[in-house]
């Protein structure tokens, strides 16, 4: 599980060190081998890593979706369609590609974000604003949560 934020800074080519935290994981169980993509929700610009694995079995479910779904077809095509393979450097670094670090808005300071089985990579601003907003929300938002969420014990 990948877990935390990490405030992280991208060279000027564009890469990033992967924390040394997460590298030994990364190098038994992908290989260091990585797909980089975007996130498919416009209001949210950040970037999804997955170890090459991972990846492998959500483009496995994304390929298996009905072709003549609308859907579908725009999922496929915006995940599938952006995906990246990448490999870490000998210094942990991976190169983020230049067209996504523009759709991300990418700047010198990102915030790589553990979700479980993929990191987020933003734009250290963008992450603080969002962040800051989500937790300003109103609790009347907790109501439109699916069952599943509300259910949910932390």
């Amino acid at each position: 599980m990948f877990r935390g934020i990490n405030s992280l800074s991208l060279d000027v080519k564009g890469r990033m060190a992967i924390p040394s935290r997460y590298r030994e994981r990364l190098l038994v169980d992908a290989n260091s081998q990585l797909i980089i993509t975007i996130n498919p929700d416009p209001g949210n610009p950040c970037l999804w890593l997955y170890p090459l694995p991972v990846w492998e079995a959500v483009e496995h479910i994304l390929d298996g979706l009905p072709s003549l779904d609308k859907a579908a077809q725009k999922i496929r095509r915006l995940l599938i369609g952006h995906a990246t393979e990448c490999e870490l450097d000998g210094q942990g670094r991976l190169l983020v590609p230049p067209p996504l670090r523009a759709m991300a808005k990418l700047d010198k300071q990102i915030a790589l974000v553990g979700q479980g089985k993929k990191f987020e990579i933003w734009d250290e601003v963008t992450w603080m604003e969002r962040r800051d907003k989500w937790m300003a929300e109103d609790t009347k938002d907790y109501m439109e949560l699916s069952d599943d969420l509300k259910n949910l014990s932390l």
